[in-house]
């Protein structure tokens, strides 16, 4: 018998889809597969309503959202609009729209991180390319690299490494904005991060990335090694998924030259591949436990406890 049925949202379910369907079905839920470009908000007088593709009879019983697809700012507005209706219709949706907000603009998680004491590595976010001359010069100055991020992205895509003025990527490169961080030398030989997977305000897997290039993801070649970090750092980790009210989180974080923690990223839609292979966590198990569990007082909840 199923016991609810849960919409999955993304474009491409891919390897990460099915072990959340793997993990849902094993519970005895269904999950269907909705890409958020296909949803629609319609209004008719004095009635509302959110069309989803899969879903004829009404809302799912809960939301996971494991891709939120790129494209214009009207479009991205609309897809973020969809999630926040279906929360204002009572749906459980993990992670949702005020988490993603918070999380996919790097300007405002660091910006946010910041404000909760957490150390994040200097950084200017501008659409001035005077200050963001400035802001490098200083830098380089003071003997650091800078590293120039898109504002929204992932995986290390269009990451780049400045080590002198005129490497400052142009306005159109950046999209009208410059988000610059001084580049943290790690700790050991080479390059290495730490990933610190955080779900219901746990931790539940460390895993350090490491490269002999100065980019660690796992997606651009960077190899992954079970970790094990002080419980303090673990709690920083926590406190930043927190900060940014996630349900779940995979937290980017770096060991300095002199020992101190920063925390680089914090990601709301993150994938675990490279994590489970090296620790061997089905963290998808453990994503559906929680999800299940925040479903309380929805109905689904209940048939799951």
């Amino acid at each position: 018998m199923i016991r609810g049925v849960i919409a999955l949202m993304t474009d491409d379910p891919g390897w990460h889809g099915a072990r959340l369907e793997s993990a849902f079905r094993a519970r005895g839920y269904e999950t269907r597969v909705v890409p958020l470009g296909r949803c629609t908000l319609d209004m008719d007088g004095m009635h509302r309503g959110i069309v989803l593709p899969g879903f004829p009879e009404g809302h799912p019983d809960g939301v996971f959202v494991r891709g939120i697809p790129a494209g214009t700012l009207e479009e991205v507005i609309l897809r973020l609009n969809i999630l926040h209706a279906l929360q204002a219709e009572g749906v459980t949706v993990y992670n949702d729209a005020r988490v993603i907000e918070r999380s996919v603009d790097k300007a405002l998680t660091s910006f946010l991180l910041a404000g909760a004491g957490l150390s994040v590595p200097p950084t200017r976010v501008t659409s001035n390319r005077e200050d963001a001359i400035a802001f490098v010069e200083q830098e380089l100055a003071a003997g650091h690299p800078v590293v120039c991020k898109p504002l929204f992205g992932a995986q290390g895509k269009g990451i780049v490494r400045i080590g002198t003025r005129d490497e400052l990527p142009t306005a159109d490169q950046v999209q009208g904005v410059w988000y610059l961080q001084r580049f943290i030398q790690s700790q050991t030989a080479g390059s290495s991060d730490w990933r610190i997977f955080v779900i219901g305000e746990h931790t539940v897997a460390v895993i350090r990335r490491s490269s002999d290039g100065w980019l660690t993801n796992s997606a651009r070649g960077g190899e992954c090694h079970v970790g094990v970090v002080d419980p303090l750092v673990s709690a920083k980790a926590e406190d930043a998924a927190a900060c940014l009210g996630m349900n779940y989180a995979g937290v980017d974080m770096l060991c300095d030259l002199h020992g101190r923690w920063w925390v680089l990223e914090v990601n709301g839609i993150p994938a675990w591949r490279g994590l489970q292979a090296a620790t061997g966590i089905d963290v998808a198990e453990l994503l559906a436990d929680d999800f299940l569990r925040h479903c309380n007082g929805t109905g689904l909840g209940e048939l799951a406890s």
